[in-house]
């Protein structure tokens, strides 16, 4: 028997939907239509967020709880209306990635169980230069959501006094993510630099609270600010992108005057549509708020001058340029 299905008019295109009364969170009997609805009525949103950016997919075939599946090739079998973006990895393969314009090419992922879309910080036009820069408030065992607002708050001071203009959003989990346009005209490693610099200015304005340690045997119970999400090849859950808890919370951009009394529970595919149908998307603008980078560099400059360099990168990185050595602290101290 073949599997039941509906065909959704999405635009211009006519997508199909497979087994659409399947559940994909058991807690609250939401099912892959219900997912695909709430992609629909928050579409402007979400293509906003991942326009023209390769984006890595994370699939739940069998819902919240089942098996995940990180895929950043898309299928060979595809609609010719489905557009990609080829990008290069540090290892040195490359592959093609999904690269949404329109609607129709997130319902047709969230028909294959996609609930996090992982965009890339550059747009397909040029990988190498990245036009985001991102402020990734993850809080540590011990610290939570509360924790990670005080950070937020922090955050936005700094912004200000810079002119910078951030956009915060919830991670849908834990955390906050926070971003600046940049003009694309810096390659990752420049880029990833100057939100080093710009953590390490957090974490001096708040050092019972915040750090940047990169081993988590540093970090104790404060909220790290990842200043690593800015490498290459590094990817973060875009607004509006569902994450795989019984209770459906998604990503939700907030304003900074309502960050402070939000709770990541507030936003889920169900309460979303609504808000969303009265508010827009509170991203609406970020294009057209492009920040001055240098700014940071300045900063970047600076600590160079006082003897502050680098930091490590994640370990599937080749050795980076003035980084220090790529060893846990403990390991270190048993070695020598």
């Amino acid at each position: 028997m073949a599997a039941p299905f509906v065909e959704l008019e999405v635009g211009d295109r006519t997508v199909k939907v497979t087994n659409p009364d399947k559940v994909y969170f058991p807690a609250r009997g939401e099912t892959k239509l219900d997912l695909v609805r709430y992609f629909v009525a928050v579409g402007d949103g979400i293509v906003r967020a991942l326009y023209e950016r390769p984006c890595q997919l994370k699939r739940q075939p069998e819902g919240v709880g089942g098996e995940v599946i990180w895929q950043k090739r898309v299928p060979e079998r595809r609609p010719d209306w489905i557009e990609t973006a080829r990008v290069t990895f540090p290892s040195g393969r490359h592959a093609d990635e999904l690269c949404v314009t329109e609607v129709a090419h997130v319902v047709w992922a969230a028909n294959l169980a996609t609930l996090e879309f992982g965009a890339w910080p550059s747009r397909r036009a040029d990988p190498e230069k990245p036009d985001e820069l991102r402020i990734d408030i993850d809080p540590q065992p011990g610290t939570g959501f509360t924790e990670a607002k005080r950070v937020g708050a922090v955050v936005h001071e700094v912004l200000d006094e810079i002119g910078y203009v951030g956009w915060p959003k919830t991670s849908g989990n834990r955390g906050i993510h926070i971003y600046c346009r940049i003009e694309p005209n810096w390659e990752f490693r420049v880029v990833r630099r100057a939100a080093l610099a710009f953590a390490r200015e957090i974490e001096r304005r708040a050092p019972d609270l915040v750090t940047t340690a990169w081993w988590k045997e540093e970090r104790g119970e404060k909220v790290f600010v990842d200043y690593n999400q800015n490498a290459r090849d590094r990817t973060i859950l875009s607004a509006y992108s569902v994450r795989g808890r019984p209770d459906a919370t998604v990503s939700a951009p907030v304003t900074w005057d309502e960050l402070p009394g939000v709770e990541t529970e507030d936003f889920t595919i169900a309460t979303m549509p609504p808000r969303f149908a009265e508010l827009g998307d509170l991203h609406a603008g970020i294009d057209d708020a492009v920040c001055d980078l240098r700014v940071l560099l300045e900063w970047v400059e600076r600590e160079e001058a006082e003897g502050v360099g680098e930091a490590p990168y994640p370990p599937n990185f080749p050795k980076m340029p003035g980084e220090p050595p790529r060893v846990q602290p403990s390991r270190a101290k048993r070695k020598g």
